[in-house]
């Protein structure tokens, strides 16, 4: 639904750019129509590249995972497959050089541990 969302945001701000390019090709009508063209959309990318920007943020509301077979936890030592918790809103840990796997059990720890440090939500 959230990709919906910014689908209609985004049909409506680019039915904005209209009155843009309109506007350049009124005022620059008796130049060539090919470079008058170019001209708005210049304009038009200069303004509307800070509105796309707010529409494609990404926005991390479920946790990214890697899972990998046959790792050793290091919490407990115990040789099974493991998780890693990569990112989430207000965790990233995405080009950790020392990735941490845990078993299941604790993982488990380790995420309640980072959710009463506030580190994620």
């Amino acid at each position: 639904m959230q990709l919906f969302k910014k689908y209609i945001f985004y049909l409506f701000r680019w039915q904005l750019s209209t009155p843009i390019l309109a506007i350049v090709l009124w005022l620059l009508h008796g130049y060539n129509g090919i470079i008058v063209t170019i001209i708005a959309n210049f304009i038009g990318g200069l303004i509307f590249f800070w509105i796309d920007r707010i529409i494609f943020r990404v926005e991390f509301t479920n946790p990214l995972w890697e899972i990998r077979d046959n790792i050793t936890c290091v919490s407990c030592g115990k040789i099974c497959e493991g998780f890693r918790l990569v990112k989430t809103k207000n965790y990233d840990r995405i080009n950790d050089k020392q990735s941490e796997f845990r078993c299941p059990e604790c993982s488990k720890e380790k995420i309640k541990e980072l959710s009463n440090r506030g580190v994620i939500i």
